[in-house]
Formats: structure tokens, sequence, C-alpha cells
């Protein structure tokens, strides 16, 4: 039920949108696929799922070769894409029986109600597609990707536009589906990622600069602490960098300050307000979190 990828590359005349990647995607495990804009996420994506071709590289699905054995490929996977696709004239459980008979599922009926009932779809199953909220929409295309029981589910930025209460539920229903099933997940979203990942694949410029589990990938920058304070007057970075320790600094807005090092200095950021006449009016120290790890590789 994995998804091994090896060497994949994909070029465009002379743009190499991915550059010979390699990553493993296991059961049971939901994989964080993140990147900045234009890093290669879709592009991937596109090859795993048989939309597009590889130039060079291998990737299986449970088995199976993304070029010489496409339509198994694409029996095993479930594909949500950036763009839900939608016929928004269709009622949803229509469908969700148009789906079930392009996959030729025996016994569609008790499909499409454990479907509607897992994907929380039962009051809005009688509606036009074009009249569900995006969180109702997104659950429809969940529904479709998941009509045939895929091994593997591959969604690309399935959250993006929802409000925080859809998000929610989203989330939710999404780590439900993970418990059985190998799950690629890609989004912007970092606190997401740290609430319902278990591994996390990084990708930057078609390279892959991160690849492992979300707790150790905190490890990263574990020598180092954040500080965020706030002064009640003007001060210079110039000024900021003579407190011993400091590492970095970030103005944040008015008299707030970011400050990263690599040792404790809250007792030295207040000495240097007493000694400069400022009074302190914030401090407050934080834990790296994913996106101070996702800066720094991707910046």
């Amino acid at each position: 039920m994995s998804v091994i990828v090896e060497q994949l590359t994909k070029q465009y005349k002379n743009q190499i949108a991915v550059n010979s990647i390699s990553f493993e995607a296991q059961p049971g495990r939901i994989m964080g696929f993140l990147g900045p804009n234009g890093a290669g996420k879709s592009t991937t994506m596109k090859m795993l799922t048989g939309y597009i071709p590889p130039t060079s590289g291998k990737a299986t699905v449970c088995g199976f070769d993304i070029v010489s054995q496409s339509l198994d490929v694409r029996r095993n996977i479930g594909y949500l894409p950036e763009h839900n696709p939608l016929y928004l004239e269709m009622y949803v459980k229509e469908s969700l029986a148009f789906t079930a008979q392009m996959h030729k599922i025996t016994n569609a009926g008790k499909r499409i109600s454990e479907v509607i009932e897992l994907t929380g779809l039962g009051i809005e199953q009688h509606k036009k597609i074009g009249q569900l909220s995006k969180g109702y929409r997104q659950r429809v295309g969940l529904a479709q990707a998941i009509i045939h029981d895929p091994k593997v589910l591959i969604l690309d930025e399935p959250t993006t536009g929802l409000d925080p209460n859809q998000l929610i539920e989203i989330r939710s229903l999404i780590k439900t589906i993970g418990q059985e099933k190998t799950v690629i997940f890609s989004t912007h979203i970092m606190q997401e990622v740290e609430a319902i990942c278990d591994q996390v694949v990084i990708i930057n410029n078609g390279l892959i600069v991160a690849n492992d589990q979300t707790s150790n990938l905190k490890q990263l920058l574990a020598g180092s602490k954040t500080y965020y304070v706030e002064f009640d007057k003007e001060v210079s970075a110039e000024k900021l960098q003579e407190i011993e320790g400091v590492s970095a600094i970030e103005f944040i807005g008015t008299n707030s300050w970011k400050i990263t090092s690599g040792q404790d200095i809250r007792g030295r950021v207040f000495e240097f307000a007493k000694l400069n006449d400022l009074a302190l009016l914030s401090s407050k120290q934080e834990e790296n979190s994913l996106e101070d790890i996702f800066r720094t590789l991707t910046k």
C-alpha cells in the first residue's frame, strides 16, 4: 500500500520542475508534502496519479509502476486536486452514483451510503453541488476520491479557502481516513501539518530539502530560541545586536522585535532595557515551530 518515489524528475524544455526526488509514504500514516508556490508539489502529485508522465526516474503505487501500469495505479489511488473538479448541476448523491459507475463498483448503493456517512454529507445529499458551501464541496470531492475504497489518497491543498470551522471538520475527516490508508497531503498551513501529519517532506525549487517525522524535524532548530520583545520607545537593530548571544534580529512592528539566540538571553534583554532607559512592555519566549523549519529550509 506504500508509495515509493525514486529519482523522479520532470523537465519542461529548459525548466526542471522536479529534480530527481526520492521519498516513501507508508500506510496508516499521513505524509505532509510542503513547499512554496512553484516548488514542484502539484507536479509531483500529477505524476504519481498518472496525469503527466515523468521525464525520468521511477515511482510505484502499491507496487504498480506509474508509467507501465498506470491503470492499476489509478485503481488504487483516490485523488483530490487543488481545484476541486465537480459537476455543479448534479445532485450530491447523483454525482457519487456517477463516480461509482465509472469505477464499476458492485453494490454501489451501499458504498454510496457508507461514504455519505463518513464524509458527513447526509443532510446535503439531495442538494445540487452548486448550492453547497465550499466546505461541503470539499467533502463531495473527498467522497468521490474514496468511493472506490483506494489504498492511497493524494490530496492537493484540500483545505484552501475554508473557514476555521470547515478546516477543523475536513482535518478531522482526513485524520480518520488516514488511519487505514496511505495519505499524501499538500498544504501551506503549518499548524495543520503539526496537527495531523506523521511525516513531513519539504520540497524547494524541485529538490527535497527535508524528509523526516514531524517531531524529528523540529529538532533541527532545537538549539535555537526565539524571543518576542516590545519596548516603550524606539531602539535600533544595531543597538540590539550589542546584547550578548543574539544571532538574528527581525523588526515586527512598533517597537517590537523578534530575536533569535542559541542561549537564554531573557536576563540580558532585561538588563539591556534598564541600561538604555527602556521599559520592557512584553517578553515572550516561543518554541520553534514547523513554520520556522519551513522558512529556514526554503528561504
